[in-house]
């Protein structure tokens, strides 16, 4: 082994007893298996930051290649927010805050949030008043508790209203105290300043209820809250510690482009919720700095327009995307977008991206076919002795796989090679198939007790892993013979599949 954990000889693999004594490479670009050629172009567009469309069948892994290549990147600089605009609010501003600004202000919100407390070490006084401490028996309790739970009785002292010596006050303090309890809320102050010493100067502080516990806020905390009181209102859009890779795969107009929030009182200056608040970022949004990865690209539809404009001006607006919402009068110009660009399809559906598209990928990055098989040597085999552990670590609930077994895998990623793809001489890289194959066999292991996956449980598992077109085939001897058994005549002719029964005559090989 190397000092990075990793064989210096791939081969190597080849002669361990069980896959417990596998590394697992720590460079995740470097676990995918057999797409030489996608990996080192995703490489070169981490580091030149350039776009990339995958193309190939499913599950020769497009998606991870996306996510490794986000993993490539450095850690984001730029925090995005948006900012309360006081002369026209539905046109909020954007600021963009570098790393070192951030850090700044985050510290410097931190201090004005003060040291959070047990109420128990305020002052008794302070607590009495804030509604933590009953009066009468000094039992602690939540504020919201008018009523202290020990001596069920007020915590706080009552109004007036209802004393001895008032008309109709045996009445009226009822009515009030009942009252007061059906409506909730708790007794006592939501704040309170007074001083205190400290190093034997005398100070103010200020102390806030903050739900079960107690704000302490010294004259430092009260200064850094003044200052940052007198910035204009806003919200973190875009946070800068958030994760480089965005998956939008299947997202809305919404989801991929931002909203604004609808809000029934939105025009209203007390009531409303201000509309820098309601504004929501897309995906393209939080994929600033890092990598936007579309699986299944056609399926976006004319929604692939708006991923070319932002990939071409890096900038986006955000609006309310529906004309009955308060939203829609809401709009946020020039929201940072600038994202490495990974898009995937598989090879049918290549014509549905549109050509614009298409034409920014290859003018600005790579378009990449990706491999189905890989050559059957020593090399490669050992690869798919790494594919086996990585499986087994990934799933988390299966145990390691005898070397014995890992032969019968690399017998079946033969055999599925020569059936799927027509090729002698290779392995399949068709490996989420393969994946569950081996899970399969590890639940096998799991449900007979087994502490390790061996051959016998490979073999069960290539039936109990049969796809149903094999099922089918082995039950009936063919499709046609399980529709004629299974299906009746009604439902045949009802059935998407009737165009097979009704012209058995004709070239099927565009449906086999």
């Amino acid at each position: 082994m190397s000092d990075e954990g990793e064989p210096r000889d791939l081969k190597d693999l080849l002669s361990v007893e069980d896959t417990r004594k596998v590394p697992i490479p720590r460079d995740p670009l470097a676990r995918v298996i057999g797409q030489d050629e996608a990996v080192g172009i995703a490489r070169l567009a981490a580091k030149q930051r350039r776009h990339l469309l995958l193309v190939g069948p499913p599950g020769t892994g497009k998606s991870m290649i996306a996510q490794a290549l986000a993993l490539h990147l450095p850690s984001p600089t730029e925090e995005i927010q948006v900012v309360h605009n006081p002369e026209n609010p539905e046109r909020p501003f954007i600021e963009v805050r570098q790393l070192d600004e951030t850090l700044v202000e985050r510290k410097e919100r931190e201090g004005a949030a003060g040291e959070l407390v047990d109420p128990r070490n305020v002052p008794i006084k302070v607590a009495e008043q804030l509604g933590y401490r009953c009066l009468n028996c000094g039992t602690y309790s939540g504020p919201s508790d008018r009523t202290c739970p020990k001596c069920e009785k007020p915590k706080g002292n009552r109004p007036a209203i209802g004393g001895p010596n008032q008309p109709f006050g045996d009445l009226l303090g009822s009515v009030i105290e009942v009252t007061v309890n059906q409506l909730g809320g708790g007794g006592g102050r939501d704040r309170i300043k007074t001083t205190r010493m400290m190093d034997g100067k005398e100070e103010v502080v200020v102390y806030e209820r903050a739900g079960d516990g107690v704000r302490v806020l010294d004259e430092e905390a009260l200064e850094r809250r003044r200052a940052l009181e007198k910035q204009s209102p806003r919200k973190v859009l875009v946070k800068i510690d958030r994760d480089p890779f965005v998956l939008a795969t299947g997202a809305s107009e919404v989801e991929l482009l931002g909203d604004v929030r609808h809000d029934p009182y939105g025009g209203h200056a007390q009531l409303g919720t201000p509309p820098y608040e309601r504004v929501v970022a897309g995906s393209i949004h939080e994929a600033h700095q890092g990598v936007l990865f579309i699986d299944e690209l056609p399926l976006l539809g004319p929604l692939q327009r708006f991923i070319l404009t932002a990939m071409q001006e890096k900038r986006f607006h955000i609006s309310g995307r529906h004309p009955q919402s308060a939203g829609a009068s809401v709009k946020v110009e020039d929201v940072p977008c600038d994202f490495i660009f990974v898009g995937a399809c598989n090879i049918q559906d290549l014509q549905q991206i549109l050509s614009p598209l298409r034409s920014r990928i290859i003018g600005s990055g790579y378009e990449v076919l990706v491999e189905t098989t890989m050559p059957d040597t020593e090399e490669n085999r050992a690869r798919m002795v790494q594919f086996t552990a990585q499986e087994v670590q990934m799933d988390g609930r299966i145990p390691h796989v005898t070397s014995k077994a890992v032969e019968a895998i690399i017998q079946e990623s033969r055999r599925r090679a020569k059936l799927l793809d027509n090729k002698d001489g290779v392995l399949t890289l068709r490996l989420r198939e393969m994946g569950g194959l081996i899970r399969v066999a590890g639940d096998l292991a799991r449900s007979e007790g087994a502490e390790i996956i061996d051959h016998d449980h490979i073999r069960k598992a290539l039936k109990r892993a049969m796809p149903v077109e094999e099922q089918i085939k082995e039950r009936y001897g063919s499709y046609y013979a399980a529709m004629g058994r299974d299906v009746t005549a009604a439902q045949r002719e009802t059935a998407p599949y009737n165009y097979w029964e009704k012209h058995v005559n004709d070239d099927r090989r565009g449906y086999e």
